[in-house]
């Protein structure tokens, strides 16, 4: 038996009791979790509000920082020991063109990813959890001390995604439309690890915009929304020097469609156009672009839901390098009996490189 936060039930307290331990099953490795980051949305998700397909009971957890407990036959290089992350990302693996896609303890896409998730129900608020093998990506050389601080990857990860979906590159400029929320602050100092030349943060929190350019310096500029689109829009080029040449949209669902075409449409001929966050998932109006302006800029707009595999590898190399600088973060953790504590924590403190990290192996 083990430990979990379990949630039973949409508007309820997660309650933590003893729950069977994973078992070990061909194609996965158990692990003990170290470390979880819980997103300052999650109280949103438990109660109802985000609609999420989570079938209850269910332990949730969006991935982790982990000690490899058993690895399965066809691990050949992890062991026993090793620590590691685990990706929540889960795909189905019968389909490499198109293949169903589950978050583990979080969220799923269509009828095939409800299926997904019910073979890989349970995430990271326990003691230990089974990982499909290839969502376990070892850390080698970090030190298990700093297994808090690199429960962050699973924020960073997102909008790195989009930069990738973009085939973002060094010296290129960058708007991030949605920059003070956790998401979107992570996506500026991305952005800048991979060698952004300029990037404009867009937001309506003036401070954490003005703490972002403290932290980076005169390659971030900043522009306060207004809430009226042409004068944003003006402030948007000003602030880029011109039209950019990408724009990441990252803004949660509260928010109208008017400011994402807004910031997307800043972007310059040929430039590229990527949508990850929320908007329209809880109702409204429909996001619409003019057809002539699409087609004879030659614009792509894509949407993009998390990053490819290699993310994992590729960022875990930026962090490790200090290009990505994890020791930025603010980290407050919490014990695993204190996982109510910890997502109230999260909700009001959702800023900027702040984090709320649970840690199972803690009493």
């Amino acid at each position: 038996m083990m430990l979990a936060a379990v949630m039973d039930d949409f508007g309820t307290p997660l309650d933590v009791r003893e729950v069977p331990d994973p078992g070990v099953r061909g194609g996965e490795v158990v692990v003990e979790v170290l470390a979880t980051c819980i997103l300052p949305y999650a109280s949103e998700v438990f109660g109802g509000a985000r609609r999420y397909p989570l079938e209850p009971p269910v332990i949730p957890g969006l991935g982790g920082v982990a000690r490899v407990v058993t690895a399965g036959p066809d691990a050949t290089r992890l062991a026993p020991g090793d620590l590691v992350w685990c990706d929540a990302t889960v795909r189905s693996r019968d389909d490499a063109t198109t293949p169903d896609i589950t978050l583990q303890g979080w969220s799923s896409r269509g009828d095939g990813g409800l299926r997904l998730s019910r073979l890989f129900h349970d995430g990271s608020y326990a003691e230990r959890m089974s990982v499909p093998t290839e969502c376990v990506h070892r850390l080698s050389d970090v030190a298990e001390t700093g297994a808090a601080r690199w429960a962050a990857l699973g924020v960073y990860l997102v909008p790195y995604g989009g930069l990738l979906a973009a085939d973002f590159r060094a010296g290129e400029s960058l708007l991030v439309s949605g920059a003070t929320g956790n998401f979107g602050s992570a996506a500026v100092a991305v952005g800048l690890a991979m060698g952004a030349g300029r990037v404009v943060a867009v937001g309506r929190n003036q401070l954490a915009l003005e703490d972002l350019s403290a932290r980076f310096g005169d390659r971030v500029r900043t522009v306060v929304l207004s809430g009226e689109a042409d004068d944003d829009q003006a402030a948007m080029l000003a602030a880029a020097g011109g039209p950019a040449d990408v724009v990441l949209d990252l803004l949660p669902p509260s928010v109208d469609t008017t400011v994402v075409r807004a910031a997307a449409m800043t972007v310059r001929e040929y430039g590229r156009v990527v949508l990850m966050g929320g908007v329209g998932m809880l109702g409204g109006d429909d996001l619409s672009f003019p057809y002539p302006w699409l087609m004879r800029n030659s614009v792509t707009v894509r949407g993009q839901w998390m990053y490819p595999r290699d993310a994992n590898d590729r960022l875990i190399a930026l962090a490790r390098s200090g290009l990505l600088d994890l020791g930025q973060d603010s980290v407050r953790t919490f014990p695993l009996a204190q996982t109510n504590d910890a997502i109230a924590h999260a909700a009001e403190h959702g800023g900027p490189f702040v984090r709320t990290v649970l840690t199972p192996q803690d009493r």
